[in-house]
């Protein structure tokens, strides 16, 4: 029986610099039997060096889309918007189950090549606990671009806060939020108060970690148990420097801050990151900003009420935070999926990858007929 072969895609979104596959989990596949074909990705952190000696491969940049049908395709986000048929199996985030704009064209693409989408998001564990996800690196990440972020407002009021880009390691991130911690704390005469809601999450320890090592000291940890005991708006919030939301938004809830509870007069809150990044969802609990941000445009001002005192307020929404520290992004969540990659071999019948499956076929059963010729077919074949 030949081996069964991984072809792990160059990621094409920008800025983005992560991979699923690193050289440390690529050799760990080659050395249980399989074909790791890595594609050279001029955005990854990774170099092409760094496979050298680990068994894999380096193909050329985007050689997916001429790999043999058995072939299985590795990502992590989704594929650029083109409308040919897919008809690969494809392990990556696809971000159409959830009725995302244009979901239907994005989900459609495999029944009419008759390939198949394994959604990263939806791996599940026998506790329905996902297997790999990087909600640790998201808070890490979007707490310390808060923290910078209020620091700069300190020294420069409403003027924007400038672009960042992905830092080489932990350290030497932690090293730049201390530093500006301390210059804030000059100006100001005190340390941040920090707000996380979420706080027993893999989102929310991420956040309360770097808090903790960038020397913080007053953390207010909240998780359901605290937002359940009483409705927002919060005025825990509006009376914290910085905001950290690391909330799983499942349903709509009472918002934790509105334009009539940032009227306060105590207000000292300046600067909120939605790590949730809920931004166009009509639940999300934070109805002050309407857009994404980015790295290079990291927050949006909030226009505030005539009533409200003049401390400037900016919200952090970047839906790639985790790609501040793209390398240890990377380790942390291949490690984690390593254990569902090593079934891949016999997915059919290993239980993630069939809940997977199960999954992928209910929501094309929801495409309308004009995105799924062929549908049945594959529905039938693959049963």
């Amino acid at each position: 029986m030949s081996p069964t072969v991984l072809h792990v895609r160059a990621e094409t979104k920008p800025l983005e610099h992560r991979s699923a596959v690193t050289p440390a989990i690529a050799k760990q596949l080659v050395d249980a039997g399989y074909v790791v074909n890595v594609e050279s990705s001029p955005l990854s952190i990774f170099d092409d060096s760094e496979y050298d000696g680990t068994g894999a491969s380096v193909v050329p940049t985007g050689s997916w889309t001429d790999a043999p049908k058995e072939h299985i395709i590795i990502g992590l986000k989704e594929l650029p918007e083109e409308d040919f048929p897919l008809k690969h199996t494809h392990v990556q985030f696809a971000h159409c189950y959830k009725n995302q704009g244009g979901w239907k064209k994005v989900l459609g693409r495999f029944p009419r090549g008759k390939g198949t989408l394994l959604d990263l998001e939806f791996l599940e564990d026998e506790n329905g606990r996902r297997v790999a996800a990087f909600g640790y690196h998201a808070g890490f990440a979007g707490a310390a671009l808060a923290l910078l972020a209020w620091s700069w407002q300190l020294a420069h009021g409403a003027k924007p806060f400038p672009g960042v880009k992905p830092y080489e390691n932990e350290n030497l991130l932690i090293d730049v939020v201390k530093k500006a911690v301390a210059e804030g704390q000059e100006k100001s005469g005190r340390l941040p108060r920090v707000l996380v809601i979420g706080a027993l999450g893999r989102c929310g320890r991420g956040a309360v970690d770097l808090c903790v090592k960038a020397g913080l000291e007053d953390i207010i940890k909240w998780d359901i148990a605290e937002t359940k005991a009483k409705p927002g708006p919060y005025h825990e919030i509006i009376e914290s420097d910085v905001f950290v939301n690391c909330i799983y938004l499942s349903a709509k809830i009472p918002p934790f801050v509105d334009q009539a509870s940032l009227a306060s007069p105590n207000r000292k809150l300046s600067v909120v990151c939605d790590v949730s990044c809920d931004t166009t969802n009509p639940n999300n609990p934070i109805p002050i900003y309407d857009i994404n941000t980015t790295f290079s445009e990291p927050t949006v001002p909030v226009q505030l009420s005539s009533e409200a005192n003049d401390v400037p307020l900016s919200v952090i929404s970047i839906d790639h935070l985790p790609s501040l520290l793209p390398r240890e992004a990377s380790e942390a969540f291949s490690s984690a999926l390593l254990p569902s990659l090593l079934q891949l071999n016999d997915w059919q019948n290993a239980r993630v990858w069939v809940q997977a499956d199960k999954l992928f076929k209910e929501k094309c059963a929801h495409l309308p007929d004009g995105h799924v010729d062929g549908h049945t077919e594959l529905l039938t074949s693959q049963s």
